[in-house]
Formats: structure tokens, C-alpha cells, sequence
């Protein structure tokens, strides 16, 4: 399966971290053990895979040219943290 990251990929992986997040983590996450295996596994699952997958991708920098910006690259990661930004925001305004 070939995943292409755009700025789409990367909103909908910010979402899905923001929305499951929280649900696992009151589930495996016990803050008095710091590091514990589940606390682990649930930040890979939730944020970093998703993240790779979806905003960063898996083939690497198409720029040919060194020490230039990656502005799509940029993007990605704004549409990533805002979405992720938003939906948390959304969550708590409903919580409270």
C-alpha cells in the first residue's frame, strides 16, 4: 500500500491523535510510572506512527537540492498540529 502524505493525510492523522489519544492514555496511562510499556505503545501507535505515515511518508525528501525548505513538508506538519490543535480544543469545550 503506497501512502501519499498531503496536507488531507496529515489533518486526518492530527484528528485521529487527538480523538484516540486521550482515550487510551486514560486507559494504559497511569502518571505515578513514568515510561511504563503501555504509556510506550500507545504514544508510538497514536502519535508517531500515524504521523510518519501520513506526514511525513515513507519515500523520503523528493528535494534534489540541499539545504532548501521543504514547504510541503511545512504544511503537512501545520495541517498535522492544527487539526490535532483544533480537535483538542473542540474536546474540552464539550467536556466543560
Amino acid at each position: 500500500m503506497k501512502v501519499t502524505p498531503t496536507p488531507l493525510t496529515a489533518a486526518l492523522a492530527g484528528l485521529f491523535s487527538a480523538l484516540v489519544g486521550p482515550l487510551l492514555w486514560s486507559t494504559f496511562g497511569d502518571t505515578t510510572s513514568a515510561g511504563s510499556v503501555e504509556q510506550i505503545l500507545v504514544t508510538l501507535l497514536v502519535v508517531a506512527f500515524p504521523a510518519h505515515a501520513f506526514v511525513v511518508g515513507f519515500s523520503g525528501s523528493q528535494s534534489s537540492v540541499a539545504r532548501t525548505v521543504d514547504t510541503a513538508l511545512l504544511k503537512r506538519i501545520a495541517a498535522w498540529l492544527g487539526a490535532a490543535a483544533v480537535t483538542s480544543a473542540i474536546g474540552a469545550a464539550f467536556r466543560a
